[in-house]
């Protein structure tokens, strides 16, 4: 029998406490979740190391075994150590003053120029004043290079606060000059007559290299890198520049407004991030290699890239990233022996970049639900 009109609702009535409610998720992009959990690099290892695991069992080895020689060789022994801390050294440089710059979100991927210049600087000195002490061939290399870098820092900040030029292209740019230049002074009026015509400068004198410890290869590069680290982290977090950084890096348009000039930090971020980089230049010629030579730097400055995102700018764990990729450096060399090429390291650090960033965007991303 059909309801009579107007009865509609009271036919209803019985069925409304049944009914269902449907909900469907939906994605969406949260802009302000920009600090992704403490665990997102620790997570970004272990995947990392999962895949490449995939990449070697395909090669025919056991991941293990090539895992196992790669932490033996770089962390196994002394020399293993020292070695890995030697290469640690312009990382955590390098690593430093990078997130100097991402503080501010100032994208600075010119370390790489800039240990280039603060190494050509330092030799500079050896090569014009060769009759120098020990204490002012030390201080002045030091000096030198770490002005050098600083320039060539400012020569990114200047064109991003002034023009408007995207720092990302800049500094990317300038560190193919700097190879450049590299290449023109060792390969022309720096050039070591005595060097069965290798590319490369005449060898530093024992007044000129930087002090080492006992029979190592570790120098005291590594106390610059320490006493770097500490500063930062005394400035960062109970200065006055330190508070203007970091609410900088938080909300641009809240800083402009409290009266904070932001092209001028980014400018002084930019002086301390190149010198930071030009001082591991300092540091590698003169306590490393003892001379300039062509491919100074076996890519310190885009490593460094990753060891700042890693270590999510902290202090303490600039110092851990920098020792970690330190060993995947020397680990690389040490599967030598057994058949795999060393640029292995180099994938472990593209796979730990990969998921790294994955994982920040991930993080930004929320499932919601909606009726």
């Amino acid at each position: 029998m059909s309801p009579k009109p107007g009865n509609e609702s009271a036919t209803l009535t019985p069925l409304a406490g049944r009914s269902r409610r449907w909900y469907s998720l939906r994605l969406e992009y949260d802009s302000s979740r920009t600090r992704s959990p403490w665990w997102t690099p620790i997570l970004s290892v272990v995947l990392a190391l999962l895949l490449c695991a995939v990449f070697i069992a395909a090669n025919g080895m056991s991941p293990l075994v090539v895992y196992e020689k790669m932490f033996r060789g770089a962390f196994g022994t002394s020399y293993g150590f020292t070695e890995t801390m030697v290469k640690a050294i312009p990382l955590l440089l390098c690593g430093l003053g990078i997130a100097v710059a991402y503080r501010i979100s100032v994208w600075n991927i010119g370390a790489e120029g800039q240990l280039t210049v603060g190494a050509m600087a330092a030799t500079a000195v050896t090569i014009y004043f060769p009759d120098l002490s020990s204490f002012w061939s030390i201080t002045l290399m030091l000096v030198f290079g770490t002005a050098a870098g600083a320039l060539w820092g400012l020569m990114t900040a200047v064109p991003r606060t002034h023009f408007g030029v995207n720092e990302l292209i800049t500094s990317l740019m300038l560190n193919y000059v700097a190879l450049l230049a590299l290449d023109y002074v060792v390969f022309g009026p720096w050039k070591d007559p005595k060097g069965f015509n290798f590319p490369g400068s005449p060898m530093f004198t024992a007044a000129q290299s930087l002090p080492v410890l006992g029979s190592t290869r570790l120098h005291i590069g590594l106390v610059f890198g320490l006493v770097a680290v500490l500063v930062y982290y005394l400035m960062i977090r109970f200065t006055r520049w330190g508070y203007e950084l970091r609410l900088i890096g938080a909300n641009p348009t809240a800083a402009r407004y409290a009266g904070i000039h932001i092209k001028k930090h980014i400018i002084i971020v930019m002086l301390i991030s190149g010198g930071l980089a030009g001082i591991a230049g300092m540091a590698e010629v003169s306590g490393v290699t003892h001379k300039l030579m062509q491919g100074i730097s076996p890519g310190y400055g885009y490593t460094a890239i990753i060891v700042a995102w890693l270590a999510k700018l902290n202090p303490l764990g600039l110092i851990v990233t920098s020792i970690l990729f330190g060993g995947l450096i020397v680990g690389g060399y040490s599967v030598q022996t057994i058949g795999l090429p060393s640029s292995i390291s180099e994938m472990l650090q593209g796979a730990i970049l990969f998921f790294l960033i994955a994982g920040d965007m991930i993080h930004r991303f929320r499932i919601r639900r909606s009726a």
